[in-house]
């Protein structure tokens, strides 16, 4: 028996026998060409095949994990009508007078290597994505299909795995996949957690290991190749009570999230786009604590119209059917990034034009995107939230631009609803002035992931700071507290939208805290309701 320590990117236990991974390996010669016309031609018909392959991808990701998991397809699909891209293999073409392959292969590793190179972890995974894409490419040129499948239910072992492999693969016989490369950050590790699969990045894997029986612990991390009877027996014993726990948690659809003492928990769902409301439905959300409503920018090649997001806001009202929908205005900037809005390159883009900067500098598409809200909150319960708030004259501002767009709307005589304004406390500056930002707003929503990077120092995208990266950090807790302290003196709720809303093992302190609302994925949200159902503390 092998037991190998990786890293865990997702929890959960699977047992299975071991299938080696490889794929197939194209020797992409250079070889001289005559007609570089033909040649080009052959290549734009391969990139036609290429977007049509990604389109199913999409469409098969969109059914089994949602919008915000499908989203990786659509931007291959943007990569691949890239002009530098396009235009780097057409002039190796016709200047070298060499084959397709030879071309996409050379412009794929250089732009992957472009990327590799840059600082921010974000583009440094882009890498991946282009070495993805011409390959995808090459096989078409070369005739070769796409990922065949395996008999029984197995655990897959591989150098690493693209996010196209990954949603490839029959998810009834992916017990779960352990690879040596990869970050809890590339799109495969967000697929995975998606898609509730048990993985672990970072492994020295062997190919001896082919055929063997395995474990994956997704919550230690171990890896064991070959298991003694007694440790297998241990672990079919810890995934069968994993299982009932499952069961059990799913028994509690329809239960009141209170706790012991009475106090109700508002327990929503964070979601990236309408296509995720079936999940928050699903998992018996009590509304929507966070919309994303960046999705609408990020897939479409020019400013999302007023209609547009109007048909979008107001589809995810009604289906809610009078239970809160929060929208969160645009956030984009910093690793979330979209062609037209033509931003300058940054150096640290994390601190740079990002979120309700971008809106109060560009009030004409702020306005925009206030206008469709406030119509769609007409037809059910809608609240609207500011994303990276650092001072009392931002909201104050904002209120004002809110007001003129509802003195528009009457103007034109069109309806809307009351509209809860809330503010997202994300960096220490809005935290210790949340005293005085309270008595400007509805609601407090907390994002965790962004407070404890600029509380912390640490940029939470670059792996190498994985072990200084603590957000059970002393200070965030503290800042935690302190917000929903200054919300209830001021009489308003507060609630937390980042990850550490899912986060069961701070639960109980949350409650404690008196915390009003917690916003999770869905997968979490009952888990989290039996924590809650279950405390029997006091809380403020």
């Amino acid at each position: 028996m092998q037991v190998i320590q990786g890293k865990s990117i997702f929890g959960g236990i699977a047992i299975g026998p071991i299938i080696f991974f490889t794929k197939e390996q194209n020797q992409v010669k250079r070889s001289k060409i005559e007609d570089t016309a033909g040649e080009i031609a052959r290549y734009e018909a391969a990139i036609v095949t290429a977007q049509e392959q990604l389109g199913k991808l999409y469409e098969k990701a969109l059914k089994e994990v949602g919008e915000s998991g499908a989203q990786i397809f659509e931007v291959h699909q943007m990569m691949l009508e890239d002009d530098d891209y396009n235009d780097s293999v057409k002039n190796i073409i016709e200047t070298q007078m060499v084959n397709a392959e030879y071309a996409v292969a050379t412009t794929g590793d250089n732009f992957a290597e472009i990327f590799a190179a840059m600082e921010d972890e974000y583009f440094q995974a882009r890498a991946v994505d282009m070495k993805d894409i011409s390959e995808r490419v090459i096989n078409v040129l070369m005739g070769v299909g796409e990922v065949s499948g395996w008999e029984e239910p197995s655990i897959i072992v591989a150098e690493d795995l693209a996010p196209s492999e990954t949603v490839q693969f029959d998810k009834s016989k992916l017990l779960g996949f352990v690879t040596r490369l990869g970050s809890s950050n590339s799109h495969t590790a967000i697929l995975a957690r998606t898609m509730n699969i048990p993985a672990l990045i970072q492994i020295d894997i062997k190919e001896e290991w082919n055929g063997k029986m395995g474990i994956i612990d997704g919550f230690s991390g171990e890896f064991y190749i070959d298991p003694e009877p007694e440790v297998l027996e241990k672990y079919q014993e810890k995934k069968a009570e994993q299982e009932e726990h499952r069961r059990l948690l799913a028994e509690q659809k329809g239960k009141p999230t209170v706790t012991k003492s009475g106090k109700e928990i508002k327990l929503f769902a964070n979601i990236g786009s309408v296509s995720d409301l079936p999940a928050a439905m699903g998992n018996d959300a009590g509304g929507i604590g966070l919309f994303r409503s960046e999705f609408l920018y990020l897939e479409s090649g020019d400013y999302p119209t007023e209609d547009d997001q109007f048909k979008a806001y107001k589809m995810v009202a009604e289906t809610m059917a009078g239970k809160k929908v929060i929208i969160r205005t645009l956030d984009i900037g910093a690793d979330k990034q979209v062609d037209y809005f033509n931003l300058d390159k940054e150096e640290n883009p994390a601190m740079g034009l990002r979120a309700i900067r971008i809106c109060l500098t560009r009030p004409e598409i702020f306005k925009t995107q206030l206008r469709a809200i406030l119509r769609a909150s007409a037809f059910g319960n809608i609240a609207v939230m500011y994303p990276m708030i650092i001072s009392v004259d931002e909201v104050r501002k904002i209120k004002e631009i809110m007001a003129e767009v509802k003195a528009e709307l009457d103007a034109a005589g069109i309806q809307y609803g009351e509209v809860e304004q809330g503010i997202m406390i994300e960096t220490p500056a809005s935290v210790i002035i949340s005293d005085l930002l309270a008595q400007e707003v509805d609601f407090f929503s907390i994002g965790t992931n962004d407070l404890t990077q600029y509380t912390l120092a640490i940029d939470r995208q670059n792996a190498k700071l994985d072990e200084f990266y603590n957000p059970h950090h002393e200070a965030v807790l503290r800042m935690i507290e302190m917000v929903v302290d200054n919300a209830h003196k001021a009489g308003i709720w507060a609630g937390i939208c980042g990850e550490l809303g899912a986060d069961t093992g701070l639960t109980d302190r949350f409650m404690a805290m008196g915390v009003d609302e917690l916003s999770v994925s869905p997968t979490f949200i009952y888990p989290v309701r039996q924590i809650i159902r279950e405390y029997e503390g006091p809380t403020k």
